[in-house]
């Protein structure tokens, strides 16, 4: 059988476009600046209406920027880093956590979460529901699954149910001795719940990150946190490391 030479393929106009726009941001606007409407942009770039909303829709969904309604298009502050670094193994809702407690609940877990963690499949668990903001956006949301073992000494004179509940859970927990915990990530789709909390439509690509926390030889508790993945981005080790666009660097925040 012959060689096949494959022809090499242009670029669509709209990409490059995009390349031409993702410097222009980096050089002359700020975050949270709006940008130029289409007409003037269109204008300045010498290309089709159709070809320019083809380019910015491909740098939103690449979390450059983001459209709001009543505002216009702005150019979207960096992205989140979540670390799955080297670091030091500590418990949530710590003094530095930047997450925010939202509710807690009593319920069985999926069976996937509960041979997970150790527990019956008819067991419940405390499901800690946390959000986290940034750039008052929201760019992740979690279910922080912990069995009634991990803190029996809480009772429902600390709260019944809330954010006050999920604070009692979480101080309860960090009373445990931490031995470590391992993490493990997968690009996923956000489902409805997931997505209205998100602000995205569902089945928009979201990074999923599992937190298992290990204390006196077994499952602690279990995070299952989704991340935006227009809005964050993965670290690794002490740094975190540097963004580049286009040939643009920039020190990641």
């Amino acid at each position: 059988m012959g060689t096949t030479q494959l022809e090499p393929v242009p670029e669509p106009k709209y990409w490059q476009l995009k390349t031409v726009l993702s410097e222009a941001l980096d050089s002359e606007f700020e975050v949270g600046e709006i940008l130029p409407n289409e007409r003037d942009l269109a204008a300045r770039f010498g290309v089709a209406r159709a070809t320019l909303r083809q380019a910015l829709e491909q740098l939103e969904l690449e979390g450059r920027l983001q459209r709001r309604r009543g505002v216009g298009t702005t150019v979207a502050p960096p992205r989140v880093g979540v670390s799955l670094g080297t670091g030091p193994h500590i418990w949530p809702g710590g003094p530095d956590d930047v997450w925010q407690p939202v509710d807690c609940t009593t319920a069985v877990p999926s069976a996937a979460v509960a041979e997970a963690l150790g527990t019956g499949r008819d067991e419940s668990v405390h499901i800690v529901r946390r959000s986290r903001v940034s750039h008052g956006r929201p760019v992740a949301a979690e279910l922080l699954h912990v069995p009634h073992s991990s803190v029996p000494g809480l009772s429902a004179i600390d709260a019944s149910s809330g954010p006050a509940r999920a604070r009692a859970v979480l101080r309860d927990l960090r009373r445990l001795e931490l031995e470590r915990q391992e993490n493990a990530v997968e690009l996923g789709s956000a489902g409805t719940a997931d997505a209205k909390e998100l602000d995205r439509l569902p089945g928009a690509p979201v990074l999923v990150v599992t937190t298992r926390f290990v204390a006196a030889g077994g499952t602690a508790a279990l995070s299952v946190a989704t991340y935006r993945a227009d809005t964050c981005r993965l670290t690794f080790g002490d740094s975190g490391g540097v963004e580049i666009h286009d040939g643009v660097q920039r020190k990641a925040s």
